[in-house]
């Protein structure tokens, strides 16, 4: 078999697409998860749009002239972040996944990113295994909570949503959380109407680019999360990630009627500090 990796291209959505939904359907499955896309249309839906976003790069997995996976890297900030990456599972332990890692980990460095990120599904050991081979170490245990929307205001915390002079701000408030921003991603969430944030005694105190999947959070205390996440009208997506150091917020979650769905791994390569407040990640990082 010849394996090789290319860029992909717009008319790869529907492939990609298809051995995405099957690839996370059977390993879910296989440990009686539910899955992270409902069709294989939906996780098409989401490749066209990744392929077409200038700030990821995309790599397809072809064996023979057949595609038979792919991998993402978002390039939006100073970290990159890796996924999703899935290989056919008729194909999976070939050589794919490894081959499209390593492509996306040459074009972080590449890039001179401080560092590269992505998050794991706890029951899937193989994975777990290739990333620790490939260098990243595991930084936090993440609970993926879902449920129905809580509909609670907090008094005193006021929610809104951001704007683009509230950009500025934002940045630095998750600078000073995680010591570096997430710009890219917040500019994103702004222009699409989805960005929350938090006003506390007349300052910006947290902000969110959405209480799901693919949003993360930030905030300077878990009161300032506890009303972008009681604000949410949905949890879209497989639900929102909660680091499980912090039981307070995680207890709260339940109390209010939410779930834990299943436990995740943030796993990283390069810059990576402690945490200094209260944060959400996304399934990126």
């Amino acid at each position: 078999m010849t394996l090789q990796v290319r860029r992909a291209e717009a008319v790869d959505a529907p492939a990609l697409g298809d051995i995405c939904y099957r690839a996370f359907k059977s390993i879910a499955e296989a440990h009686n998860f539910p899955a992270d896309f409902p069709s294989g249309e939906a996780a098409a839906g989401m490749m066209g749009v990744v392929i077409a976003h200038p700030g990821f790069f995309d790599a397809v997995a072809e064996i023979n002239g057949k595609i038979v996976g792919s991998n993402f890297l978002d390039e939006r900030n100073p970290i990159s972040g890796i996924g999703p990456i899935t290989v056919d599972p008729e194909l999976q332990n070939d050589g794919a996944g490894r081959a499209l890692m390593e492509v996306v980990m040459q074009r972080s460095r590449e890039r001179g990113f401080a560092g590269v990120r992505l998050v794991q599904a706890g029951y899937h050991s193989r994975s777990l295994a290739l990333y620790l081979k490939l260098g990243f170490e595991a930084r936090e245990q993440l609970a993926c909570i879902q449920g129905p929307a809580i509909g609670k205001a907090m008094p005193g915390y006021a929610v809104r949503a951001a704007i683009a002079g509230d950009l500025a701000l934002c940045n630095e408030l998750c600078l000073r959380v995680h010591g570096h921003d997430r710009g890219g991603e917040l500019a994103d969430a702004i222009a699409q109407g989805a960005a929350r944030l938090v006003e506390r005694a007349g300052r910006v105190t947290a902000y969110a680019t959405g209480i799901a999947f693919t949003g993360h959070a930030v905030g300077e205390t878990n009161d300032d999360l506890k009303a972008l996440i009681g604000a949410a009208e949905r949890f879209a997506g497989a639900g929102f990630l909660v680091p499980t150091r912090n039981g307070a917020l995680i207890r709260w979650c339940l109390a209010e009627g939410l779930r834990i769905v299943q436990t995740m791994t943030l796993m990283s390569i390069g810059l990576y500090n402690q945490p200094a407040g209260a944060w959400l990640p996304s399934v990126l990082y």
